[in-house]
């Protein structure tokens, strides 16, 4: 199909030669239901994975639909690198999202809640209800539901409601006149969020869990609510909102206050999706999709709870560990064991950790000590997603109650995370420190914390960068990357970079680091274009990669003009993926995949040939517009040449051989699972849990011979010379380090530090 759409001479900027970014989010969404849908899953985990792939749907609609369809309203008719429209993208998605939402339902009623039940977990309709439990759900009913309800009878003086943005709701059709002579025969109620949705029914036997919706209890009793009157019909609705805020940044005197005055608005929104039981009467679907001001396209019928993901619940209520992942003990490199001194750790060399194989605390650890430390002058952070719950952010406040200078930049603007970043500005301000919220048109997503200690007549810096959130509950469920060094030129680079953060200047130059939105975009560019120059001069080249998303134009485009010099390229793209892979005369030598498996992959690892100097990078960026020219972002190298073995063995060459959890990206879009027939099953996350976590943790005396970057096809090398390495790090003290093209990789006790910091 593509190779009869390519010339000899293609234009890289054909709409034929990207894939549409929604359309490829949604194929992600499809293979999160596939982790529901697969066997091999435990059965609460796969439960776990149908409700993520609906709050990713919710997700979906309350930020890119609603953004598409806003294009619309205000005539936005500019097509994007794929060739639709906006109106053609919606007409597109809403064929792909109705198909979606009706596998959902097909595999939570015809797989999941039949194999649940078989395990003595149940989930009962009304139809099921013994009289016992009848009687149990009627009294539960008058005593903690009907209080909290507040029917609401359609007429002049009570207009159709506001419904919340996702809440519970139903629409309810009666029969008579009430005391006051009104008879308009239809009624809202709205279920408050206050109660729960997933409700445990006493157990008639020892080794059962039953269960029951919320919305089987209030259906049921619906009558209840409306004396003396005839229920004719009820049925659940819900209605998804535009999500997304926005303040005038440029506008406003503080952005705090001004995210703070518009975040109850995000409850109501413009409504971008009508979600109703799929019973409900065609005729009152279409009375609520005029209130709602949708088109029939935006009608989604649910054979089954329109809230879906409430029966996620089950995973957490449900106390049985044989249907859940079997739990595990993040290892703990020996060198940074529990109770070390991580500043004479540092000094000696770079760790890096590999989360949520190997544990988080050391990050945790570094703050908490330098809290306490009398040496400490300072602390900075940067703090994008946190949690409600933070030993961070608790560290953070003891170093400022402490006497210590603690800056931090919190990003406000982090989405659906907007109220938890406000309280937490507010309770460090309140500490002391010093809070400031980026930069103006610029969200802060750089990983960065650094710690200023004085050594006797000078001052070190100690650094912490990654790819991921300083949210411990992610670090357990996200694969990431963490660098701690003392290198006294990155400490200087992210000393600049808060500069940039909290004060005003022109922009320095880095001597290591790279940063949106000024110098990683155009080096990416330009370190895929000199892979591709060496492949035209006939020498050895190659990129791998790894990241999230992959969207940005230009970035694409380089990718196929180094495919077309004959660089081979590999990318691990966990979700959008706007390039097409295998295009002759295009892409032919670029493949992707993409993995799905028990961790959400949130590594961002770049790796180029570079003549045998093998650069490696990690970096909080995606290659997407926003996060190379709109975000403030950071990228940094791996010069430690064992430790750039563990990041590309592990990070990339370890799912590049993965052929149970990968998924392979088709030119027309399409992904197609891997199969390992009759080669040996490989998924990459349970063989790097076993490898890395405590109690996969390696046997033996460390084997240190390899330290070479792993080629393509040998990732059980690589994964043994990821484990040397580890091993080696874990040596006191660690051997010597081999310096690095840039003379980068010098242990830091040999260098001079100046001492204006």
């Amino acid at each position: 199909m593509y190779a009869n759409r390519v010339s000899a001479a293609p234009d890289l900027s054909a709409p034929e030669l990207y894939i549409n970014r929604e359309l490829s989010l949604l194929e992600f969404h499809r293979r999160v239901l596939e982790q529901a849908r697969d066997p091999g899953t435990p059965l609460l985990e796969r439960l776990r994975f149908l409700g993520i792939s609906s709050t990713n749907l919710d997700e979906f609609f309350e930020i890119r639909v609603s953004g598409l369809k806003q294009q619309v309203a205000y005539g936005v008719s500019q097509p994007g690198p794929c060739g639709l429209v906006p109106q053609e993208a919606l007409a597109r998605i809403a064929d792909v999202a109705h198909k979606l939402v009706d596998e959902q339902y097909k595999l939570l009623n015809e797989v999941l809640l039949p194999a649940l039940a078989e395990q003595g977990v149940d989930v009962l309709g009304r139809e099921r209800w013994t009289s016992r439990q009848q009687k149990w759900i009627r009294r539960y009913f008058a005593t903690e539901v009907a209080p909290v309800l507040t029917p609401m009878g359609l007429d002049p003086a009570h207009p159709f409601p506001r419904v919340l943005n996702k809440s519970l709701n139903f629409i309810v059709q009666v029969e008579g006149s009430d005391a006051f002579g009104r008879g308009s025969g239809v009624a809202v109620v709205q279920v408050p969020r206050s109660l729960p949705r997933l409700i445990a029914l006493p157990s008639e036997h020892k080794s059962s869990h039953d269960y029951v919706l919320l919305s089987s209890v209030v259906h049921e009793h619906m009558s209840e609510i409306f004396p003396g009157m005839k229920v004719t019909g009820c049925f659940a609705f819900r209605v998804t909102r535009n999500s997304d805020l926005w303040v005038d940044e440029e506008e406003v005197e503080n952005l705090l206050q001004a995210l703070k005055g518009e975040l109850p608005s995000r409850n109501y929104g413009d409504a971008v999706r009508l979600e109703v039981a799929d019973d409900c009467p065609q005729d009152t679907a279409l009375f609520l999709l005029g209130q709602a001001h949708l088109a029939a396209a935006d009608l989604y019928r649910c054979n089954g709870p329109v809230n879906l993901h409430r029966l996620a619940a089950l995973h957490e209520l449900v106390d049985r560990p044989d249907l859940k992942y079997p739990p595990f003990q993040p290892g703990l490199p020996k060198r940074i064991g529990n109770g070390r001194d991580l500043f004479e750790v540092l000094r000696r060399g770079d760790v890096l950790l590999h989360h949520p194989y190997e544990s988080f605390t050391p990050v945790v650890e570094l703050v908490r000590q330098a809290a306490a430390d009398p040496g400490v002058l300072a602390i900075k952070m940067t703090l994008y997603r946190t949690g409600p719950s933070s030993p961070l952010a608790d560290a953070l406040i003891e170093a400022a109650r402490n006497g210590k200078e603690v800056t931090a930049v919190v990003e406000l603007r982090a989405r659906f995370d907007e109220a938890a970043n406000i309280d937490l500005a507010t309770k460090l301000q309140e500490a002391g420190a010093l809070v400031v919220y980026g930069v103006v048109g610029y969200k802060a997503h750089a990983k960065l914390a650094m710690v200023v200690r004085r050594e006797g007549k000078r001052l070190r810096r100690y650094v912490h960068l990654g790819t991921g959130n300083y949210h411990p509950g992610t670090a357990r469920a996200y694969t990431d990357f963490s660098l701690l060094t003392a290198n006294r030129e990155i400490g200087e680079d992210v000393h600049k970079l808060f500069q940039q953060l909290t004060g005003l200047g022109r922009v320095t130059r880095l001597k290591k680091l790279l940063q949106s939105p000024f110098t990683l975009g155009r080096t990416i560019t330009a370190l895929i274009d000199h892979e591709a120059e060496r492949a035209r001069n006939g020498r050895t080249s190659g990129i791998r990669a790894r990241m999230n998303s992959l969207s940005e134009p230009s970035i694409i485009k380089a990718l196929y003009r180094a495919s077309q010099a004959g660089v081979p390229i590999d990318l691990v793209v966990r979700g959008i993926c706007c390039l097409r892979p295998g295009v002759p005369g295009v892409s032919d030598n670029i493949r992707v995949r993409s993995i799905v498996g028990r961790f959400l992959e949130h590594s961002r690892v770049f790796h180029f040939h570079a003549d045998g100097e093998d650069l490696t990078f990690c970096s909080s960026a995606d290659w997407m517009g926003r996060n190379l020219f709109r975000r403030l972002e950071v990228c940094f190298p791996i010069e430690d040449h064992r430790l750039q073995t563990r990041a590309v063995a592990e990070g990339i060459d370890a799912a590049l051989q993965d052929n149970t959890q990968a998924w392979i990206l088709q030119p027309d879009g399409r992904y197609k699972r891997a199969r390992p027939g009759s080669a040996k099953p490989r998924a990459a996350q349970e063989q790097l849990l076993h490898e890395l976590s405590e109690h996969g943790k390696p046997n033996g005396a460390p084997d240190t011979a390899g330290s070479g970057i792993a080629r393509r096809g040998s990732a059980d090398r690589a994964l043994r010379r990821a484990r040397a390495a580890r091993d080696a790090d874990a040596i006191e003290p660690p051997l010597p380090l081999r310096p690095a093209h840039n003379g980068g990789g010098k242990a830091p006790e040999d260098e001079d530090e100046d001492d204006d910091v």
